[in-house]
């Protein structure tokens, strides 16, 4: 078998004991990897009903085909569970280098199971599964975590993955980290990690999948490399990284502002990627087997944050706490980022919440002091969150249980328990769609349909044939997740790209149409697995603010008839029940 080991690795927390199974051929014909066999592997292995922080959750990792073979963008791992954020199908990725050395421990995808009985951290190669003590790492911020448990296990081709206080602690938007800033960032997988008490895995060995047709995937490599050549999107990407899309979001009018409340900020230009590379230390940085260096190692070089690092920040932490709660310097953003992967916390989440408390605290639903604007109030919320202090215990369990608790259901902005990225659907009605429809929640990477609406190739305002395009970019992108390859190259691989990488490296022969209808497969299962837990047609919906609230002065807006029409067409192109 090609492009692939065949094996599945099995780890049992409580009795310390591992076991490897074979995978069959058929079924990673019919699921490929990564996303497919992690979908796959989660539906069959996750009793209905079970709660997500329980020692019945699994937490499962894999690495597609293609990683480690030196194929463009495919530097990326997955992870998947029961989500404790939403209580539903969870998927979270990551890039940077660990993703490679996760495949060189030799295994298509990796389960682990129940609980430990005291911290540890797992050792997990192509010959062994080593279960180490974690009790002196145990309240240990990420940094430092990573830091220490690779220097214990001193081999010079190991990564690894961490947990921060927030996964600890169980709050249930907790990441998981590797490389310091790189984050499986969405649902709460670092809680479920954290109640496994598994604070890291260290990834090493020398195992190798053979490729099917090495010579077919250099010429792929070559000619991905020639389109990219004078591309204006990728020279953005080298430039600029994600900051761009500060300025065409505010430029579309769709950048979430003072909580959801607005499309534009004011002061947006303080926040722009020209404003980053003008005022502050930036070096690009690439992931392993990738041209576009969308990274950028950002260093403030003044005032009270002067000699602070991050990789970042990121368009998403920027909407997050620039746009939603109003801060407009950039290095009071970069120190909310740090502390933020320093204790591992979703960013997205994060700037939501603060922003949410922001406004009880004008509804007079409690008093918090916070204002829009306070970095320093802020930052003291996310470490009451990720510690369960005050009012942080509430908003620790999430944005569906902090707005029953203080009675502002109708203010929450957020999809089945995850709140959206930065593109407001009253402007995008597109991303309406891909955020009510998203089986994870409120989702932007599913699809990245935010590049077709805002580049010209289908109408933002209209909701014709939207379904049907979207589903085209679904299907697609869901393919690039079974290898595990990075949507920034969305523009340059498409279906005749695609199709021939997966022959390469599996030597499985698809005809588009057949790609298609395993997308289809894949992202159903999803589905399945959300029905089972009680989701249903009529959880496909979003927050009653974008229906009864319009923005840009009264310009951009979406009707509820125009996203049910919009849903509905998606339901009848995936063939659902």
């Amino acid at each position: 078998m090609k492009g692939f080991f065949g094996k599945l690795l099995r780890i049992d927390l409580n009795n310390k004991s591992y076991a490897v199974e074979d995978l069959p051929e058929e079924l990673l014909r019919t699921y490929l990897g990564g996303k497919g066999l992690g979908s796959y592997l989660l539906l069959e292995n996750v009793q209905p009903g079970i709660e997500p922080l329980s020692s019945a959750n699994k937490l499962i990792f894999t690495a597609g085909p293609a990683t480690g073979t030196g194929m463009l963008g495919s530097s990326r791992y997955g992870v998947f569970s029961k989500s404790p954020q939403t209580g539903l199908y969870a998927e979270s990725y990551s890039g940077g280098k660990a993703a490679a050395a996760i495949r060189r421990a030799g295994y298509d995808a990796i389960v682990i199971e129940d609980v430990s009985e005291s911290p540890i951290y797992l050792e997990i190669t192509d010959t062994k599964v080593v279960f180490h003590d974690a009790s002196h790492l145990w309240g240990q911020e990420t940094y430092y975590t990573e830091d220490k448990v690779l220097a214990e296990i001193n081999n010079p081709k190991a990564q690894a993955v961490v947990i921060g206080p927030a996964g600890e602690n169980l709050i249930h938007f907790a990441c998981i980290e590797n490389n310091y800033w790189r984050s499986a960032g969405r649902t709460g997988l670092g809680a479920v990690m954290g109640s496994k008490k598994v604070k890291a895995i260290v990834f090493h060995g020398e195992a190798e999948a053979e490729i099917a047709d090495p010579q077919l995937l250099k010429s792929l490599i070559k000619e991905i490399s020639q389109k990219a050549k004078g591309s204006p999107a990728v020279k953005a990407y080298q430039t600029y990284g994600t900051t761009q899309m500060v300025k065409i979001m505010n430029g579309a009018k769709a950048f979430p502002t003072r909580y959801w409340s607005e499309g534009t900020f004011d002061e947006w230009s303080n926040l722009s990627g020209d404003t980053l590379r003008e005022n502050f230390e930036v070096k690009s940085k690439a992931c392993p087997n990738c041209f576009l260096a969308c990274g950028k190692v950002t260093t403030v070089k003044d005032g009270r944050h002067a000699g602070l690092t991050v990789e970042g920040p990121e368009y998403e932490t920027i909407y997050a706490f620039g746009g939603l709660c109003c801060i407009d310097r950039l290095d009071e953003i970069i120190r909310l980022n740090d502390l933020c992967d320093r204790l591992g916390v979703d960013t997205i989440t994060a700037g939501n919440l603060a922003a949410f408390t922001i406004e009880a605290g004008i509804r007079k639903k409690l008093y918090t002091g916070l204002a829009y604007g306070d970095a320093d109030g802020i930052a003291k919320l996310i470490e009451d969150i990720a510690f369960r202090r005050g009012i942080g215990a509430i908003l620790a369990n999430g944005i569906k249980h902090a707005s029953t608790q203080w009675g502002l259901e109708d203010l929450a902005i957020h999809v089945k328990g995850l709140e959206p990225s930065g593109y407001d659907p009253r402007t995008l009605k597109g991303m309406g769609l891909a955020y009510a429809t998203s089986t994870r929640g409120a989702c932007h990477l599913r699809a990245t349909f935010y590049k077709p609406e805002l580049s010209g190739i289908i109408d933002p305002d209209t909701t014709e044939g939207k379904a049907e395009l979207f589903i085209d970019y679904e299907n697609r992108l869901t393919i690039f997740n079974t290898q595990v390859l990075c949507v920034f190259f969305r523009d340059m691989i498409l279906w005749p790209e695609l199709i021939q990488i997966v022959k390469a490296v599996t030597g499985f022969e698809y005809t588009q149409k057949e790609l298609e209808e395993l997308a289809n497969r894949v992202v159903t299962t999803t589905r399945i697995f959300n029905k089972r837990e009680g989701a249903t047609k009529e959880h496909d919906t979003l927050p009653k603010r974008f229906f009864s609230e319009s923005i840009n002065d009264g310009k951009s807006a979406l009707a509820q008839e125009e996203l049910a029409f919009m849903v509905s067409d998606y339901y009848r192109l995936r063939e659902w029940e």
